[in-house]
Formats: C-alpha cells, sequence, structure tokens
C-alpha cells in the first residue's frame, strides 16, 4: 500500500509503498478515507513526542471503510467507521469504570503502531469503533477523532460547562475551533485568544463574543474585565507556559482550567503561576481524548443538528501533501484544519 513515513525528525514525509497490514482477532483492516492533520502529528513530526520514533507511519484522526474483520470485531465488511485516537483493551480497570481514555494497556495507531496517513490501516480493539453516521462526510468525520472528541470530553466531563458560564479558549487551531463551536453549542458565551488575525476574524464568525489578540496587552486582564470577574472555564489548546499561564490569570475564583494542548518537547515542564491557582481556588484538570462510549452522546448532538463542525475544515490535501502541511504548524496558520481526502495523489 501507500503510506507516508517518517524517515527523519522535520523533513518532508517519505512516500512508499509498504505492506498491507495484518488484521488482529479483535480488530479490523479500514481502507482509509479520510485523516486529519493535527498538531500532535506535528509534535511527533518534529521529535517532540516521546513514542514516536523515525519510521513511523503518522495519522490518528482517520474514518475509513472494513476491508477485513477479526472473528471478535463486531464488525461487518463494508461498514464505515470513525475512530477514536485512544483504542481502550476493554477489560482492565479503567475501561470497567467508564473512563477508557486512560486504559493503561491503549493501542495507539500513529503514534506507537502504524497511522493513517497511508491507504489501509490496522485497528485493533475494534470495538472502539463508531459508525459513520448516515449523511456525514468521511472527511468531516476525520477531524472527531481527536480534536472535537478531547474537546467534547474536556467540556462535558472535566470541566462540566453549564449555560451561560464564560468560556475561554486560548489558541484557535483544530481543537480550539472544536472547543467555540461546543462551547456555544451548549450555552456558553465565549471569548478566544491568537496571534492571528485571521483566524480572530473567523472566531467571531462562529459566534465567539471576544476575540483577542495576544500581541496587543494583558488578554487575562482584558477577560476579566469583559466578564465581570473572569470566565468560570477556560481551556488551554497550545500546550504552551505562556497561553498556560493567561489561561489561570484569566478565570474567576473557583474558576476551572482544562489543560487541553499537549505539553512536550521543551515545554513539556512549564514555570506555572501556583499562587493564582492558590489565590482563587481555582480547579486545574488535565485532559486526553474521550472514552469511547461518550460517542453517542456527541454523534447525536451533529444528527440533531445543534452543532456543525463543518467550519473546521480549512482544506482537503493529498497524500503526498502531508509533510509540507505539518510544518506549517511551526507558525501562524490559516484558519480551519487540513484533512487528507486523496490517498493517491
Amino acid at each position: 500500500m501507500r503510506a507516508a513515513v517518517l524517515r527523519t525528525f522535520r523533513e518532508d514525509l517519505s512516500i512508499e509503498a509498504v505492506p498491507d497490514p495484518d488484521c488482529e482477532e479483535d480488530g479490523v483492516v479500514l481502507r482509509t478515507l479520510a485523516c486529519g492533520i493535527c498538531r500532535s502529528d506535528w509534535h511527533g513530526w518534529s521529535g517532540h513526542h516521546p513514542r514516536v520514533k523515525p519510521g513511523q507511519i503518522p495519522g490518528h484522526e482517520y474514518c475509513g471503510e472494513v476491508v477485513a474483520a477479526g472473528p471478535r470485531s463486531g464488525w461487518d465488511l463494508g461498514a464505515q467507521v470513525i475512530a477514536p485516537f485512544i483504542l481502550a483493551c476493554g477489560d482492565c480497570a479503567s475501561c470497567r469504570a467508564g473512563v477508557s481514555n486512560t486504559c493503561p494497556d491503549q493501542r495507539l495507531p500513529g503514534f506507537v503502531e502504524p497511522g493513517a496517513f497511508a491507504e489501509y490501516i490496522a485497528v485493533p480493539h475494534a470495538h472502539n469503533l463508531t459508525r459513520l453516521p448516515q449523511g456525514m462526510s468521511p472527511v468531516l468525520a476525520a477531524g472527531l477523532g481527536c480534536r472535537v472528541t478531547t474537546a467534547f470530553h474536556a467540556l462535558t466531563d472535566r470541566a462540566a460547562l453549564a449555560p451561560g458560564e464564560w468560556l475561554a479558549v486560548h489558541g484557535t487551531g483544530g481543537i480550539g475551533l472544536a472547543t467555540l463551536i461546543l462551547g456555544r453549542a451548549l450555552g456558553a458565551r465565549v471569548a478566544v485568544v491568537d496571534v492571528v488575525p485571521q483566524k480572530l476574524a473567523h472566531a467571531r464568525a462562529l459566534g465567539a463574543e471576544l476575540a483577542l489578540d495576544a500581541r496587543e496587552g494583558d488578554v487575562a486582564q482584558a477577560i476579566r474585565d469583559a466578564t465581570s470577574g473572569g470566565a468560570h472555564v477556560s481551556v488551554e489548546a497550545l500546550g504552551i507556559a505562556q497561553t498556560t499561564n493567561a489561561s489561570l490569570h484569566c478565570l474567576r475564583p473557583l474558576g476551572r482550567h482544562v489543560q487541553v494542548g499537549m505539553p512536550s518537547g521543551p515545554h513539556a515542564r512549564m514555570e506555572i503561576d501556583m499562587s493564582a491557582v492558590y489565590q482563587k481556588n481555582l480547579a486545574l484538570f488535565g485532559t486526553r481524548g474521550m472514552p469511547s462510549h461518550k460517542y453517542p452522546s456527541l454523534l447525536g448532538m451533529i444528527e440533531a443538528g445543534l452543532v456543525d463542525f463543518s467550519p473546521m475544515i480549512g482544506r482537503e490535501v493529498a497524500l503526498s501533501q502531508a509533510g509540507a502541511e505539518l510544518a506549517l504548524f511551526d507558525g501562524p496558520m490559516a484558519p480551519g484544519v487540513a484533512v487528507i481526502s486523496d490517498f493517491q495523489g
């Protein structure tokens, strides 16, 4: 099959012919219909992700068609499915407790084993998969596996965002956009922070009441002033110290900070203003992924027309363009996310 392979950190991906994947007993093999290009892929491409090594096929936000099914997979050939990026075992204490995104035996295509920057992908633990809703495009569905699911779990579970509360979003890349869109759908008032004017304009068009340029002063103070005391919930969506501290500083007393951005490489350890946490009685939450059993709730909102994620999709690209797209994460980017939809180009 054709695949984009990471051979050298921070260099273009190598388009190669590699062996087709094998199907495990509890898994499936998918013909990849679409795969998102995510900042987490960039962490691996940059050499900042501790699990990603040269030789890796990236890609963890994917939608595909079942072309092979193991005897314990529970899926039929031809089914079109969406995959979460965390493939939990289903048997451990975490999985039985309903927090499968913390499964200690999770499988991670795209990071530890071959991912979906390829024509086919092997998916073990296929009980994690969810059927593609009728009428949903594979390109849109590909964005649900990481950015949207992580944002959904962050807001509905970790932060328990309530209607009428102020939500601050620091960074309006893919996961920041998903957080904005979901926050609005859940009845929150949303403030966003970025440094790219086009992204701020895009956020305003999607319903952000405040769209602040971080280069133009103290955004935390601006949020506190505009919200009569500070945001109730603040989501950090980049994984760096500057935005993490801005997130803490923009909160009102008893506010909730959610760390959605992945701190990696030189940002894995940060200097954080813990005095603000102490003085304001703040709650800090980490979040990563979403338990797969929550897919029906998320997809139900989409199918009912309560939320529309199509504005997240910025462009469709060919497999051969994936490396160039990863390099774009080095600097300010245009609004929207890139999705691979052509695996021959």
